[in-house]
């Protein structure tokens, strides 16, 4: 594989900062707390500088989210590939995953509610075909714990994978880390409370 340019390989690793940086803000404020002025700052570049890379606050933030998505995909690829013995299992560690990424500081967090962003994001082509390979990787997995009995069936598919995209920004998880418990101690937890739920067996 040849070589960028040095322009380029520097243009790239500026870019490549920027997203940490906004990744970053977005895990610990949000997008609507998240500045292009402190994004700039935390990069060490003047703003002038980020538009040239990302032409607004939704760009930077589509781009931290498509990382992210990207990331999500090698882990759907690499939990297909590994021994789990079910759908199922395969379903809990992701689940497991975003959880970790969740409390290691590193998920992007967005409103439910924002129709800039949603527009933005809606409009960004390479956003909405990550998203939708991700959701009809898990979709198909959700499907198949169902037909094996291991999933309940009288909840739709769909209410079952927003649940498990839910995890991702569940905000339980930063309360109980703040509260001083584990890490595992709340994936475990959560995961219980997720897949088995709170009645008593």
């Amino acid at each position: 594989m040849a070589r960028l340019p040095f322009k380029q390989q520097v243009l790239k690793a500026r870019e490549d900062a920027i997203i940490n940086a906004v990744n970053r803000l977005l895990a610990e404020k949000g997008f609507d707390l998240m500045t292009v002025d402190a994004v700039a700052a935390e990069v060490g570049i003047a703003k002038a500088s980020l538009y040239k890379h990302f032409d607004s606050k939704e760009a930077l933030a589509g781009a931290a989210m498509k990382r992210l998505l990207t990331r999500a995909m090698a882990l759907l690829d690499q939990v297909a590939q590994a021994d789990h013995a079910d759908a199922l299992s395969r379903l809990k560690a992701v689940t497991r995953w975003t959880m970790e990424v969740q409390l290691a500081g590193e998920m992007p967090s967005l409103p439910a509610q924002n129709s800039s962003l949603r527009a933005a994001l809606v409009n960004d082509m390479d956003y909405m075909t990550q998203l939708i390979a991700v959701s009809e990787r898990l979709g198909a997995w959700i499907g198949e714990a169902q037909s094996q009995g291991l999933l309940t069936q009288s909840v739709p598919a769909e209410v079952v994978l927003y649940t498990l995209f839910a995890r991702a920004c569940d905000p339980v998880l930063g309360v109980l880390k703040a509260g001083g418990h584990a890490h595992e101690q709340i994936i475990e937890w959560v995961l219980s409370t997720t897949f088995d739920g709170l009645s008593r067996r």
